[in-house]
């Protein structure tokens, strides 16, 4: 059902009463906030200026205890725009040399997954250059495990984990019980607030293998270095299950796909390099990817209203957890205090229909197919951190060269 849906109101206890009101049917939780998360741009520029780097090389891998964590947690903000990469590396320009250094190598990551999702799309979705054996039965995550059952309680109640505990969790999904690394990836996807198919994909496949053919071996010795505690009050301290580095396990061949080896298009990839206008938009559409105030199309075009549809014939399919959408929620919320906004439930394609808008070129396939369908007038370039260029992206090292060629 297609449907104009009420602005909501500022305020976390606002979001979570609109969620339940609109969007509940599609969700596979009861409604709840992320309580380590509020959406919104205020909330992005707090966290930003809030950010110490001071010390991120050596601590972004630690898990527990919670204050020596050095990881940025800007990854939410960051994967829906409210925070754009370009935006982040000049904001961290003064920091210690070391630390600017590995902080700015993880934006070029997540630029580098960007660049391969919008190369491939869906492709994503399978081995890039190897794929697992599912060969496993049961429940790959033992939950009697405390650095198995530790970081899922975040990921499902926070919606955010460390890097650390991510490869944990993919590795012991995959690598030691041989589960469908996909199935794993569609459970981060489902509840991480910084959930995305580029970042989540890339980051599975490179921990499974199936993008480096080199599978990461989650043991024992991790959980012991980065969250000693987990250890220490473990019932099966004794009896470790992950004691041990794991089996290597085999990898079907995969052909590389062409996409990785050369980009033939890398402009159509990109998409337009500079603002082209075909008519006169009357509002500007925004989307997950396109949320923040600096936004090229929200900031070239002041004074119109921002239109948001919430796709229910995809959240219906995804049935992403509730703090997901509370995010969203608050998001469109404090966009609301600074401009006018449209608010929409149902299928993109009819709700936009009809009327000429502005919109970003967000370098997903979604965007992509909506967009041909509808009247885009006025498209607004993607503000890369590194340009597309037609090279090699068969790993993170051979991207960055053909990017400095």
């Amino acid at each position: 059902m297609n449907a104009a849906l009420p602005v909501p109101e500022p305020g976390p206890h606002a979001a979570v009463a609109w969620t339940e009101r609109h969007l509940a049917d599609v969700l596979v939780d009861r409604v709840a906030p992320s309580p380590a998360f509020r959406g919104g741009q205020v909330a992005a520029d707090a966290a930003l200026d809030g950010f110490d780097l001071a010390g991120y090389a050596r601590d972004r891998n630690e898990v527990l205890p919670r204050s020596g964590r050095g990881a940025s947690r800007l990854s939410p903000y960051i994967r829906h725009g409210l925070l754009s990469l370009p935006a982040v590396w000049d904001a961290v320009a003064d920091g210690p040399g070391g630390d600017v250094r590995k902080f700015r190598d993880e934006l070029l990551w997540q630029e580098y997954a960007r660049h391969v999702y919008a190369r491939l799309g869906h492709r994503t979705a399978r081995g890039l250059r190897g794929e697992p054996r599912s060969e496993g039965s049961g429940e790959p995550w033992d939950r009697s495990m405390a650095c198995v059952d530790a970081s899922l309680a975040e990921l499902e109640t926070e919606g955010w984990l460390v890097n650390q505990a991510r490869m944990w969790l993919a590795s012991e999904w995959t690598v030691r019980h041989g589960a469908d690394w996909r199935h794993g990836e569609d459970h981060f996807y489902r509840h991480l607030l910084d959930g995305s198919r580029a970042a989540n994909r890339l980051g599975w496949q490179w921990t499974v293998g199936a993008a480096t053919r080199r599978p990461y071996g989650f043991s024992r010795r991790q959980v012991e270095r980065r969250a000693p505690e987990l250890c220490r009050r473990c019932g099966l301290r004794d009896d470790c299950p992950v004691e041990d580095w794991p089996d290597d396990r085999d990898l079907l061949a995969v052909r590389t796909p062409t996409g990785l080896l050369a980009d033939p298009d890398p402009e159509a990839t990109a998409g337009p390099s500079e603002p082209s206008t075909t008519g006169s938009p009357e509002a500007v559409w925004i989307t997950a990817e396109s949320m923040g105030d600096d936004d090229p199309a929200l900031a070239a075009h002041p004074d119109l209203p921002a239109v948001f549809v919430f796709d229910l014939p995809l959240l219906e399919r995804l049935r992403l957890s509730s703090k997901r959408l509370v995010f969203l929620v608050e998001t469109l919320a404090d966009l609301a205090t600074r401009r006018p906004l449209e608010v929409h439930g149902g299928a993109p394609t009819d709700l936009l229909g009809g009327r000429p808008l502005a919109a970003t070129a967000a370098p997903v396939p979604g965007w992509r197919r909506i967009a041909a369908a509808v009247d885009v007038a006025a498209v607004h370039p993607w503000p890369w951190l590194v340009p597309p260029h037609g090279g090699r992206a068969t790993s993170f090292s051979a991207w960055r060269k053909a990017a400095r060629a």
